[in-house]
C-alpha cells in the first residue's frame, strides 16, 4: 500500500511517515496543497492522509478538487479541529473519513487499512495463496500455520504480489507500489528482497520470476499469469 501525507508540522509528518513505514506502508510526503494535487497527478495513492489547515491550497479545496475526479483515493481528515460541526464540516465536503488530533497511531493505522479496502471492495481483508495467507491488520504471515518473521519492507512487496495472484508484476511496479519516491530506480532492491522474501517463504518456491517481465506469486493455475 501507498499513502500520501499531507501535513506542513515538520515533526508530525516526520512521525507519522515513520509510524506508517513501520507497518509497511510506503509514504510520500508533501506540505501543501498544490505539492499533494501535483504528486496524486504523478502517482497512484491508495489513502491521502490530509491536513486540513495547510499552506498554498487549503485542505478543505484540495478534497473538493479530489472529488470532482472520476477516480481519487480515499481521503482521511487530519484536523486539530474536534468539535462535531467541524467533523460533519469534513465530511461533507468529501472526506471519507475524519481523525482529530491528537490520534493515537494504532487507531489511525486502522483507519487507514479499513480506508484501503473500502476504496477497494474487491480486495479482500486477509489474503490467501495457497497454503499462504497475509494478514495486513494483524501484520502476520503464515504458510501452513507456520508463522514466517518477515522484515517490513519483504511484507510490502509480498502484499503487493498477493493482492494479484497469478499476474506478473514488474520490478517497476513492484518498486513504485512498496518504496518512496526516494527509491532508486537503478537499485537491485527488488531481486534482493524477492530473494529473501522467497527464501523465508520455503519451498517448494511460491514466487515465480518471468526473466525480463517481473514476479508473480503460484496461484496452482497453468498459464493463469498475466503482466502488468
Amino acid at each position: 500500500m501507498r499513502v500520501l501525507v499531507v501535513e506542513d508540522e515538520p515533526f508530525l509528518a516526520e512521525a507519522i511517515s515513520a509510524g506508517l513505514e513501520a507497518n509497511a506502508i510506503a509514504v510520500d510526503v508533501v506540505s501543501d496543497g498544490e505539492a499533494a494535487l501535483f504528486a496524486i497527478d504523478i502517482t497512484e495513492y491508495e489513502v491521502v492522509l490530509l491536513d486540513r489547515d495547510i499552506p498554498v491550497i487549503h485542505g478543505d479545496e484540495v478534497c473538493r478538487i479530489l472529488n470532482q475526479r472520476p477516480e481519487r483515493p480515499a481521503i482521511l481528515m487530519l484536523t486539530a479541529a474536534r468539535a462535531l460541526a467541524d467533523r460533519v464540516d469534513g465530511l461533507a465536503i468529501g472526506a471519507d473519513d475524519y481523525l482529530p488530533k491528537p490520534f493515537e497511531f494504532p487507531e489511525l493505522i486502522a483507519r487507514v487499512r479499513a480506508l484501503s479496502r473500502r476504496r477497494f471492495s474487491a480486495r479482500p481483508p486477509v489474503l490467501d495463496a495457497g497454503e499462504l495467507r497475509l494478514d495486513p491488520i494483524r501484520f502476520e504471515v503464515t504458510r501452513g500455520g507456520r508463522f514466517i518473521r518477515l522484515a517490513r519492507k519483504e511484507f510490502a512487496v509480498l502484499e503487493v504480489l498477493m493482492r494479484d495472484p497469478g499476474t506478473v508484476i514488474s520490478a517497476e511496479a513492484l518498486l513504485e507500489r512498496a518504496w518512496d519516491e526516494n527509491a532508486n530506480p537503478f537499485t537491485n532492491s527488488v531481486k534482493v528482497t524477492i530473494s529473501t522474501l522467497r527464501r523465508k517463504l520455503g519451498e517448494p518456491w511460491l514466487i515465480r520470476t518471468v526473466p525480463g517481465v517481473g514476479y508473480a506469486i503460484e496461484t496452482g493455475e497453468p498459464g493463469s499469469a498475466t503482466t502488468h
